[in-house]
This record gives C-alpha cells, sequence and structure tokens, in this order.
C-alpha cells in the first residue's frame, strides 16, 4: 500500500512538474538578447503559453499584457520607436524571461541560394576581413535549414548575434559587406537576417497561396499534398537497410592504419556500382553519413605512365583520402566545395591498368564525389582521360539519419522552404530583403519572368508590407566565354530579373564583370555587397547617389548604324580597362544571325554596327554565360546590365 501511495505522489508530482513546463512562456527563437527591432514602425513580440495565460512584456519604458488564446498563442504590439539602445525587455507569465542588449534599427532579410550563402571565411582576403569585423551595432540570425511540408511557426535553433571576428566567419558574406557598407553610411544599427540554401529554386521559397496562382505550381503543389512522408521515409529506411545487411557498417577498409580496401588486387566484384559524379543520397544512399570507399580501373599508355598525371577529382563532400596502386596520392579535409588535384609520380603507375580508391567521408548533408563529369579526369600533357562513369562502391563506418530533409530535398515541390524559413520570421518587422539567387532557375528562365515577381510580392504579402522594398543581383558571368554569338540561358535569366525592376521599390546590382568563368561562387562578395547597399541608399533612404550602372532604354537605326541610348548614365559612359573601346556588342539582321559588333560612345550614347549587317534590326549585349569581354559602365564604375532589344523567342521558352 505504502509503494502504491509512492508510486502515485511521483506520478502526481511529474504531472505537475510537466504541466509547469508546458506552462511556461516561451518565445520564438529570433526573439532574442542582442536582437535588432525595426525602427520607425509598429513592431510585435509574441510566444506561447498556457491557455488563457496573463503575458506582460515591458520595454523602453511601455508595459504591455495579453492573455494567451485557446491555443496557446500571444502577441502584442509595440508603437513605433526612434533608433538607438541597448534596451533590456521582461517577458512575465508563470516564468520571466530577460533580453538583453536590444537595438533598434534596420532588419534586412538576407535570402536566396549559395552565393548568398557563402561564408566571409571563403570570400576574398578572408583574414583580413573577419579580423576588422568589429561592429557591436550590427547583429546576425542565422536560420538553420528547414523543409516543411506545412508552415511552421519556429525554427529549431538561431540567435541573434553581435557583430565580431568570433561570430562574423561562418555568415553569409554578401549579406555582411552590405550591412557593414550600409551601417557606415547611415549610423544605424542593422539587424541581418540571413535565410538561405545552396541550390534552391524560387519556387520552393514562394507561399501555397501564391503558388495556386500559377498553374505549373498548382499542379506540382497537388503532387506534394498526395505525398506521404512518412510512407516514403519508411520505403527510403527499407532499402538502405538491405545494403547495410550485405556490406555492414563497420570500418574494415582500414586495419591498423593500412588501407586494405586500396589494394589494386582487391576483388571488388561484389560492390555496388555508382555512376559518379553525384551526391550519394543522389545515388539511393539516402541519409547516410559516414564513409563510402569507391574504387576504378583505368588504362595509361606507357608513354604517360613514364611522365606521371595529375588526377583531377573535382569537390568532394567533405573529406577524402586518395590512393593509386595501393600508394595514398592526395588528402584533403574539410573541404565540401574545393576540387581535388593531386599529382602522381610515374613510380606509382603502371602502363596499362590502373586503381584509384578513394576513401570520401562526409559528417551531415549531401556527401560524394559530386561536382561536373568533365571535372573527373586524368591529365598529362595533351593527354585526357576521363574518370567519370561507372565506379565500385562499398560501406565504411557510416550511419542512417533518414528524416523529411533527406526524403526530400528543397526543390522537390513549391513552398517548402518558405514552409520552413520564412513562415516562422512573418511577425518580425523588417526594412527589407535582399536576394542573390536564380543560377537554379536558368534551365527556365523564362518561367522566371513570372515567378520571381510571383515571389517578390508573395513575401510583400505575407510580411504585411506591400511597398517593403526588394534588391537583388543579377547573375554574375560563369562559364567558358563564347567564340561565336549564341544563346544563352544566363543571359534569359538576367533578362528576366532586369524586368524585375518594373516592379516598384526594387533594385538590382550587376555584377557581370566579377564573376569567375570556372567556379558558380565568385570570391568578390565585397563588390557585390556594396552595389546592393547602392541601391538601398537610393531606393530605401532617399540619398542623391548614382546607384546602379546603365540600363538599355532605347534604339533608333541610322543606315547600317544602331544608336543605343541608357538610362542611369550618372556622370557618363566609359569604357573601361584594357580595350578603350566598348566590347561586347552583337546585332543582327532581319536574318536573326547575329555577329560581333563594332561600339563606340558617343556622348550618352553608344553607336553599333558591323561590316556583316547592311541594315540592322537588333543588338544584344553581354548575351552569353559569360560575356568576359564586355567593359560598359559609367563614370561611378558601375556597370551595364547585359540586356537584347529583339523580342525573339529565347531557348528556355517552353520550359518550366
Amino acid at each position: 500500500m505504502k509503494d502504491l501511495l509512492k508510486l502515485f505522489c511521483i506520478t502526481a508530482l511529474l504531472f505537475i512538474n510537466l504541466g509547469h513546463v508546458f506552462a511556461e512562456v516561451r518565445l520564438p527563437k529570433i526573439l532574442s538578447s542582442n536582437m535588432v527591432l525595426q525602427r520607425d514602425i509598429e513592431f510585435k513580440i509574441w510566444g506561447w503559453a498556457a491557455k488563457g495565460e496573463k503575458v506582460t512584456v515591458v520595454f523602453n519604458d511601455i508595459t504591455l499584457s495579453t492573455k494567451t488564446s485557446a491555443s496557446g498563442e500571444w502577441v502584442v504590439t509595440f508603437p513605433a520607436m526612434k533608433a538607438g539602445g541597448p534596451y533590456q525587455m521582461s517577458i512575465t507569465g508563470k516564468n520571466r524571461i530577460e533580453l538583453t542588449n536590444i537595438v533598434l534599427g534596420d532588419v534586412w532579410v538576407c535570402s536566396g541560394q549559395s552565393n548568398m550563402e557563402w561564408p566571409l571565411s571563403q570570400a576574398n582576403n578572408p583574414e583580413e576581413e573577419i579580423a576588422a569585423a568589429n561592429f557591436p551595432d550590427i547583429r546576425l540570425f542565422h536560420a538553420p535549414r528547414s523543409v516543411q511540408v506545412k508552415p511552421v511557426d519556429d525554427v529549431r535553433s538561431g540567435e541573434w548575434e553581435v557583430c565580431s571576428p568570433e561570430t562574423v566567419s561562418n555568415f553569409s558574406a554578401v549579406g555582411y559587406f552590405f550591412g557593414r557598407y550600409l551601417h557606415r553610411q547611415i549610423n544605424v544599427p542593422i539587424g541581418l537576417l540571413f535565410t538561405s540554401w545552396g541550390g534552391t529554386n524560387v519556387e520552393t521559397w514562394i507561399s501555397a497561396e501564391s503558388s495556386v496562382t500559377d498553374e505549373d505550381l498548382a499542379n506540382r503543389l497537388k503532387n506534394m499534398n498526395a505525398f506521404n512522408p512518412e510512407k516514403d521515409i519508411q520505403r527510403r529506411k527499407d532499402r538502405i537497410d538491405s545494403i547495410l545487411n550485405i556490406f555492414g557498417t563497420g570500418e574494415t577498409g582500414m586495419v591498423d592504419g593500412k588501407a586494405v580496401w586500396a589494394n589494386p588486387e582487391l576483388d571488388d566484384d561484389q560492390w555496388l556500382d555508382m555512376e559518379l559524379p553525384v551526391l550519394w543520397e543522389n545515388a539511393g544512399l539516402y541519409g547516410l553519413d559516414g564513409i563510402v570507399w569507391f574504387r576504378k580501373e583505368f588504362d595509361l599508355p606507357e608513354n604517360i605512365a613514364a611522365n606521371g598525371i595529375i588526377i583531377h577529382l573535382g569537390p568532394i563532400d567533405d573529406s577524402d583520402i586518395s590512393w593509386i596502386n595501393g600508394i595514398k596520392v592526395g588528402e584533403t579535409l574539410q573541404k565540401y566545395n574545393e576540387e581535388r588535384i593531386y599529382k602522381i609520380s610515374p613510380e606509382i603507375l603502371r602502363p596499362g591498368k590502373n586503381v584509384i580508391t578513394i576513401r570520401v567521408e562526409d559528417t551531415g548533408g549531401g556527401g560524394g564525389i559530386w561536382g561536373r563529369p568533365e571535372q573527373m579526369k586524368v591529365v598529362s600533357g595533351d593527354f585526357e582521360l576521363s574518370l567519370a562513369g561507372t565506379w565500385k562502391a562499398r560501406f565504411g563506418a557510416s550511419e542512417i539519419n533518414i528524416d523529411l530533409t533527406s526524403t526530400i530535398n528543397p526543390n522537390s515541390f513549391p513552398t517548402l522552404l518558405f514552409n520552413g524559413m520564412i513562415h516562422p520570421f512573418l511577425l518580425y518587422s523588417v526594412k527589407g530583403v535582399i536576394w542573390y539567387q536564380g543560377e537554379a532557375n536558368a534551365s527556365r528562365a523564362y518561367h522566371y519572368r513570372t515567378l520571381f515577381p510571383l515571389m517578390i510580392n508573395d513575401w510583400r504579402k505575407q510580411w504585411n508590407n506591400p511597398d517593403m522594398p526588394f534588391l537583388f543581383v543579377q547573375l554574375a558571368n560563369y562559364m567558358q566565354p563564347p567564340s561565336e554569338p549564341g544563346e544563352s540561358e544566363w543571359a534569359e535569366l538576367r533578362e528576366a530579373q532586369l524586368m524585375a525592376l518594373q516592379i516598384p521599390n526594387t533594385g538590382m546590382a550587376v555584377i557581370i564583370d566579377i564573376g569567375e568563368a570556372d567556379d558558380i561562387h565568385p570570391k568578390n562578395k565585397q563588390d557585390v555587397g556594396k552595389r546592393l547597399a547602392l541601391a538601398a541608399l537610393k531606393i530605401v533612404y532617399n540619398q542623391d547617389i548614382v546607384y546602379s550602372g546603365p540600363i538599355f532604354h532605347k534604339m533608333t537605326i541610322s543606315g547600317n548604324e544602331a544608336i543605343l541610348e541608357f538610362k542611369n548614365v550618372g556622370g557618363g559612359l566609359k569604357a573601361y580597362e584594357r580595350y578603350g573601346y566598348v566590347k561586347g556588342f552583337t546585332i543582327a539582321g532581319s536574318d536573326r544571325k547575329f555577329y560581333w559588333a563594332k561600339a563606340y560612345i558617343d556622348s550618352d550614347r553608344v553607336v553599333v554596327s558591323s561590316d556583316k549587317v547592311d541594315n540592322p534590326v537588333a543588338v544584344r549585349y553581354g548575351w552569353s554565360d559569360n560575356p568576359d569581354d564586355v567593359n560598359l559602365y559609367n563614370a561611378e564604375g558601375l556597370p551595364a546590365s547585359p540586356f537584347r532589344t529583339d523580342q525573339w523567342p529565347g531557348i528556355t521558352v517552353d520550359k518550366k
């Protein structure tokens, strides 16, 4: 009887304690110490507590109280306040929360794909930039990645941090340089709310409410609504378990420090086949974190083996150790985006068959040898041999972490990142948005003409701010420059971005001059941030500055010459850098055949012609993936946006 009474008391106490925990006032992650609250407009403070609980919020000598709703939600709205701080805030219900070092200033959302995600530690001059990043009135919030099929009200982690060398290293380089330039110019606190994910398309960032207005997105949403994530997760687990039952998950490839699976005589007939390059999650190894070994045979002519080779493996996520014929030839740790290039001396090689073995270790997220096929090769002088194609693969020490993120990726359906990475912040008042995205939509550039404005207007609606400033980056130059004029998906995507300037309160940073042919992630993020900040200073803060390079306005034809006029010429048109004359123009007649053109500046106009076109009807400028010789600027040093005067159907016109 005593034992029963004791058990009853323990159980009752447990329920009392649990009830107390559930009743406690709780805040979303975005509301924390060090936060920046938006100045000059009303702002909300919100959270959760027990049903009917009274919650009191005290801030800057103002006290507001409310009661929670039936679902335990509460929100209070403070009046507009001027920039300043630091302040404290207390939130009291059955418990009390104290927040400190709060400032009022301007909050900017930093979003997009990998070029917005690119950290300061991998931008130009990282050591110098990080060491100088002492800005106590710039605050940073880094939202975690989150795929969600339904809108959620909070993120799983995150807090506001004061900008310092200790906190800025892994923060968005574009966001930081934008915020730094802006802060220096307007001298108010700046909050940078980073919510971005590399490789993502624009439609994943649009709400369901707006997605249903586009026929293609609406159809894809129907497929998402029919998707059963729990069933799909179980199916994927079953498949992985069947593979693990064959191979196991122990690290038997290394024994006493010796790479036994690198032995060139090893029988690997029972290993899996995998086509490389690929992230192994995309090859069916869903949720696999840990080690996978890869092997491949390749043949070398006797003279090549005698001279030595260089192996190019492309980027590997995250770490690798590589062997040829059982001899270690290279190792790179924790460099998921760095190409592996290893030089192999002749004594390691054999005429005829050679065996390359790679041990890849992934610590989370995507894993594997994941670059482009042309990045995987053997090179020796003029000799080149592709290593892309079928490889043998086998597990080392590994574990399976299959959840919603590993069973669907951010681009699987529309709305997924809006639900998980935008919706949680909609009650947080912001000044505006900076956006760097488009690479993932380049193959469907015409559809981007619709999708990008749809997203801009959607975010304005969702934030209940119909005039919210939206500043974006036009795609940089990338890939190899063309030898002859032609069509380009990336040019069509830039055109779609240029067209978005028709939406009020938008601005575009042109960076056609700072890209890198061999790297989709140009390191010069300083100029990207500065050009976005110039747009903000003009469009948002009404400063009398030149904030944009020349934008095409109109064309007239005079004989065999096309005469082009521009907006945003600032102090005048200039041809910069090595030529001394204007490069990057092409011209065509009614046959739609484009030729490289001669061009010169005449006051604030550019005159374009070609000996091959007697009766021009169309001109294009910078119309390629990488028009690396474009050099039209204004006197303020800002580059002209690529453009075309024709409206002939492009190569992405029917792609969705």
